[in-house]
This record gives C-alpha cells, structure tokens and sequence, in this order.
C-alpha cells in the first residue's frame, strides 16, 4: 500500500489527552492521517475489521478500562496481520516494570506523557520521523525510551 500520509492511531481514554495529541498533528503539519479510540476494545474491533486501513505508527495508552494497552500490545504482536505497525507506549507511567514489560513484549518506543503541549509535539514529531525499519533492525533498551 503506497501512502502519501503517515497514518497514526492514538488508543487512550483520556479525551483531554486524545484532543491534545490530534492538536498537535495539526499543529506539526505533517502529512499524517489520526485516528483516536477510547479504549482498547474500541481499537482491537477497528484493527481486526476487514475494511482498517492499518496504521504506520499505534500510540497505546497502557492504562485503559476494558483492555489495557499491554493486553493490545500482546494481541497484535501475536498477529502475523500486524507485524508493520510499530507500537509506541504512550503512558504517564514511568515505572521501570511498565517499561521493561512493554520492551519484552515487543513494543518499539515508550513515551512518557509530556505535560506540555510544546514537548508534546516534539516527542510526537521525534517519533514519526524515526525511519522504523533501521530503528527496530537494532532495536535496544537505550534506545527504547524517548527522553525528552
């Protein structure tokens, strides 16, 4: 399938966070296409649909209600269907066993949640402009967390 957008998915039930996130694309003006679901029984239903358009990038919240963002992770990274998205973290957790747990499970990137709308668009760009092929080719825990 050959793009002319980046096409990014945002799964968090926070609708602050969410309003923020599709802001900041506009504001980056970057050729990108988002998409946002509230949960991650809401993003599972649209991923396993006939008619998803699959996304470049999937930013998962890890704390949702329903089906948390590691019960997602581990379910598209057990689907050979999903084997180019790569995943991004979103989380306001820093916790050391968040992070070690979605490395191991196979996510390529974790962000802590910025708390600002300027570095929020920086990590946002920072990670859409990663070429994902060579990033995850080498893919190590130095390199897994986005330091801001």
């Amino acid at each position: 399938m050959n793009q002319d957008y980046i096409h990014i998915v945002l799964a968090d039930d926070d609708e602050d966070d969410r309003l923020f996130f599709t802001d900041a694309f506009d504001e980056l003006k970057m050729t990108t296409k988002v998409n946002t679901y509230n949960d991650g029984v809401h993003l599972m239903d649209y991923l396993n649909s006939d008619e998803a358009i699959l996304p470049n990038v999937l930013f998962l919240d890890l704390n949702m209600p329903r089906k948390t963002g590691m019960e997602c992770l581990k379910e598209i990274k057990a689907n050979d269907k999903f084997k180019d998205i790569a995943i991004a973290i979103y989380s306001t957790s820093a916790s050391e066993e968040d992070i070690e747990n979605t490395f191991v499970y196979g996510a390529n990137i974790y962000i802590k949640k910025p708390n600002d709308f300027k570095k929020l668009k920086k990590a946002l760009a920072e990670v859409v402009t990663i070429n994902w092929q060579y990033h995850t080719s080498g893919l190590n825990k130095d390199n897994f967390l986005l330091r801001l």
